[in-house]
């Protein structure tokens, strides 16, 4: 199998997968999977990877007893779409698959963000905050909704004379998209 590198449009045999410009910034590299697949160790034109700062695995899932906020905007309008969770699992599929997952508290179990919907979130750009304890998926959304409800954004009502008053119109009708 072959994979695709998006920023330099090229294409890497899967068992000769690496990331040949690990220092350089890349809008895609969350979801590059020549650099999360690869070895990234394997000697190329570029410096050797320094395993603190590229690694991303520095998440403070401790701080959150395990789970860590996830705020997901859309990747064009920055607009936010909803507030999720995610476990060390969750972090590392969403890594591996450019996908979305998240720990389902309710649940108590990993979740793939569209699997029933077909409404994925496809990962364009990760931020971490400061203090490692958050971080930002800016996604583009599949299906134009983010919510269970049918809207696009989880926000979808605001506050107005202390009474929730909404503001957008669904995208899809949840009774016919969730119908068991």
């Amino acid at each position: 199998m072959d994979l695709f590198c998006e920023k330099y449009n090229e294409t890497v045999a899967a068992e000769k997968a690496y990331c040949k410009r690990p220092k350089e910034y890349c809008k895609f590299r969350t979801q590059c999977i020549i650099h999360f697949m690869g070895d990234e160790n394997i000697s190329s034109n570029s410096e050797e990877v320094s395993t603190e700062e590229d690694s991303m695995l520095t998440l403070q899932f401790d701080k959150g007893n395990g789970l860590l906020p996830a705020i997901v905007q859309d990747h064009e309008t920055k607009e936010v779409l909803m507030l999720a969770y995610v476990n060390d699992l969750a972090w590392k599929k969403t890594l591996e698959t450019g996908k979305a997952h998240y720990w389902s508290r309710s649940r108590n179990k990993l979740w793939l963000k569209g699997e029933t919907s077909g409404h994925l979130q496809i990962i364009r750009n990760i931020l971490v905050d400061c203090d490692d304890d958050t971080i930002v998926y800016q996604v583009e959304q599949l299906g134009g909704a983010a919510c269970h409800t049918g809207h696009r954004s989880c926000f979808f009502r605001k506050v107005s004379e202390n009474k929730l008053e909404t503001i957008d119109e669904p995208v899809f009708d949840p009774g016919e998209v969730y119908k068991k």
